[in-house]
């Protein structure tokens, strides 16, 4: 495949996580659990935090496309493939439950998407240690959005819930398999900014 065919596979990936609609193979999780008699203010909460987590799987979609680019190793890519995967339903449960819900996605999902990959672009260039660590890094903050959610969503919603937890246990087994690979515990300093960025677009997400 020439750079030209590369180029075009590449953007294609990124309208579709933008614009297409995202399907899983695996069951949506908490589909079986009754819908919450939530009331709009709980709905509305409900949603905005289901947007957030749906803007996380965009910008995982374009961190792992852009470190796959950016990597030589096959036993990387093929990770970086298979955890894409697995966001790729994600995208998929955390937009049905924002329909569900009555909410909407963000409006800034094309500005998410550009930003994290060029950071999914500079991990890779980093080499593979660095690329794996930021992959770690990242799933283990990933992982302390989602407990909060956890916490910040109505105790009777138990579809989102469910979405969630889902997530939660993924995003673990994404991180323990970048360090089992070897990836390279981050700089303070990196790590620090990641959340600051993170904080940012949590905080936006939630009314944009």
């Amino acid at each position: 495949m020439n750079w030209q065919d590369k180029l075009i596979v590449e953007v294609d990936k990124g309208l579709r996580t933008l614009f297409a609609k995202a399907k899983s193979v695996r069951p949506v999780p908490g589909a079986d659990q009754p819908e919450a008699d939530l009331s709009p203010a709980e709905r509305q909460h409900a949603a905005a935090l289901m947007r957030i987590n749906h803007v996380g799987e965009i910008c995982a979609q374009a961190l792992y496309q852009g470190q796959a680019i950016t990597s030589h190793n096959p036993t990387l890519r093929a990770a970086l493939e298979q955890a894409a995967h697995e966001e790729t339903e994600h995208l998929a449960w955390t937009e049905q439950r924002i329909e569900e819900l009555d909410g909407r996605k963000s409006l800034f999902n094309p500005l998410w998407y550009a930003g994290a990959l060029g950071l999914g672009l500079i991990a890779g260039k980093c080499g593979d240690k660095w690329n794996l660590g930021f992959l770690a890094e990242t799933e283990r903050q990933v992982e302390g959005h989602l407990n909060r959610h956890l916490e910040q969503l109505p105790a009777t919603d138990l579809r989102s819930q469910g979405i969630v937890e889902q997530m939660k246990t993924d995003e673990i087994r994404h991180a323990q398999t970048a360090t089992n690979l070897g990836g390279a515990p981050l700089p303070t300093p990196v790590k620090r900014l990641m959340q600051g960025a993170a904080k940012v677009m949590t905080k936006t997400a939630y009314y944009v």
